[in-house]
């Protein structure tokens, strides 16, 4: 599913509408800041939507952020230590840029700014793979193979489903009819959470097409944010009073007629719009309080998605010591009883990542991250190094210098890592999700319809809620599709630009 759409080209609005004050509304709260927009969180969302609304000639408006930086869930952190003594950084959240384009395609909107704002980045090559099984190395790479083939034939399956709007089934079902059934041989449910667990952090549910089928790894001093960084520099200037970081939203008070953010520091802002850019988990958790109560068809459509928790555990080794062939990027391990249970491990320390950095880390997700982060540090570190022992042998693996961990699902201002749909969902319900309520818009990740779970998703949610509140201010308002009755399937008549979907699921670019 690809976008045909280049990062500067928004929809042209008329340029000659004045921003006047003359019908400012009446306000609960005259001692609240006023202004034209209030965007609530600064990560990809929420920027991508204030530049749109200056490149509308928007520009009284103001972002409001949690954290001390700009970047939501696209984080990073020092971790271990370089021969100087100085830190690593390493990605907390979003690592790669996942689909980059092709050349006869449209390109993904996060690899150009990646390119624009110079982000180091190398090629993940998932064939660079060694897999193992508790008695040490074990090549079962073969079963990527099948499983790939059993994944092909459900891709057609599933758009047979689609185009006929046959009753939805689950990928788990869609995957046995094509002949997969990995049952409990543990190499073939390692295969499986490799190819679909790790992506979407959640056993099998559902299918995605990309710009390519090209990933890069990013491992950028500055962090990953810099592009969003980037972004922002081209309507905001250092210092500028329009971003206000480290402001908690505690209360958002709706209408028709305006909407009004309360935060926990006493200060609040009456705006004539606003744009809640929160991830899922924020909103399922009530972590702000919403006046009025938000109406039950918005409700449903928050309650019935999922939120993904993705997990990665970081470990630095001597860099005289490392124990694991530095020439391949990715480690495939089979638990003998668990599925999922410390199963990937990628190498930071190989050729076009950090040479020489000793770093590697492992990846786990759902079930295994919630265990994870109710345990002590030293706990989950005394299961992974008995994972690597047992891969590679219990007397090549040292203590490490360094080990730390997220907990996403318990950081009150994510309560999670991103999206995911469930099983039978429609389109209507989704569109629910993403739909306005009076003067308030949403915009997320999780309120793409065909990008859920990644950045370009967050990043054309962005534009659109802009564009949408652009075209509002200058009298053009139509507000978003919503469905107060649902439907058990999505006509395939549905699956157009009133419910987000811009583009047929059966366009594929580089694939």
């Amino acid at each position: 599913m690809q976008f045909s759409f280049n990062i500067f080209c928004l929809l042209t609005l008329p340029s000659t509408f004045q921003l006047s004050y003359a019908s400012t509304l009446n306000r609960r709260n005259e001692t609240c800041q006023k202004t034209r927009v209030a965007i609530l969180g600064a990560g990809t969302a929420g920027i991508t939507a204030a530049r749109a609304l200056s490149n509308q000639s928007v520009t009284d408006f103001v972002i409001l952020e949690y954290n001390g930086d700009i970047g939501g869930r696209v984080a990073h952190t020092d971790f271990g230590a370089k021969p100087d003594g100085t830190p690593y950084v390493v990605e907390l959240g979003a690592n790669w840029v996942q689909g980059l384009g092709t050349d006869n395609g449209p390109e993904n909107p996060i690899w150009t700014l990646a390119q624009l704002s110079n982000l180091t980045n190398t090629f993940s090559d998932y064939s660079s793979v060694q897999t193992f099984n508790e008695t040490g190395a074990s090549d079962f790479t073969s079963l990527i193979s099948d499983y790939q083939t059993s994944y092909a034939a459900l891709e057609q399956d599933a758009g047979n489903i689609l185009k006929k709007n046959l009753q939805d089934r689950s990928l788990r079902a869609g995957l046995s009819l094509a002949g997969w059934n990995p049952r409990k041989d543990m190499e073939a449910q390692a295969v499986e959470w490799w190819s679909l667990d790790w992506e979407y952090a959640s056993t099998p549910n559902t299918t995605y097409y990309q710009f390519s089928n090209e990933n890069n790894f990013v491992f950028d001093e500055r962090g990953f944010n810099a592009f969003i960084k980037w972004e922002a520099s081209t309507f905001l200037t250092a210092g500028d009073p329009r971003l206000r970081l480290n402001t908690i939203v505690s209360n958002v008070t709706w209408s028709e007629e305006g909407v009004t953010i309360f935060n926990e520091d006493g200060s609040c802002i009456d705006a004539d719009y606003a744009i809640c850019t929160f991830s899922l988990g924020v909103l399922q958790n009530d972590a702000v309080t919403f006046d009025p109560e938000l109406p039950t068809w918005k409700q449903e459509g928050i309650a019935t998605f999922s939120m993904a928790t993705y997990t990665k555990i970081f470990l630095q080794f001597p860099a005289d010591k490392v124990f694991w062939n530095t020439s391949y990027q990715f480690f495939l391990y089979a638990d003998p009883e668990e599925r999922g249970y410390y199963p990937i491990w990628q190498s930071l320390d190989g050729p076009g990542f950090l040479e020489g950095s000793g770093i590697l880390f492992v990846t786990v997700v759902q079930e295994q991250s919630y265990r994870a982060e109710q345990q002590t540090d030293e706990q989950t570190k005394e299961e992974v190094l008995a994972v690597l022992r047992d891969m590679f042998g219990s007397e090549n693996v040292p203590m490490p210098t360094a080990f730390m961990y997220p907990r996403w699902s318990l950081e009150p201002w994510a309560y999670g890592s991103y999206s995911n749909w469930p099983p039978g969902t429609t389109l209507e319900m989704h569109q629910n999700l993403r739909s306005n309520v009076g003067r308030l818009y949403f915009a997320g990740e999780a309120t793409s319809s065909q990008y859920f779970g990644f950045l370009q998703g967050a990043w054309f949610e962005g534009r659109a809620a802009g564009m949408l509140i652009a075209a509002c201010l200058a009298g053009n308002c139509t507000g978003e599709t919503k469905y107060e009755v649902l439907h058990g399937t999505t006509d395939y008549s549905e699956y157009d630009l009133a419910n987000g979907w811009q583009v047929t699921s059966f366009q594929t670019n580089g694939l």
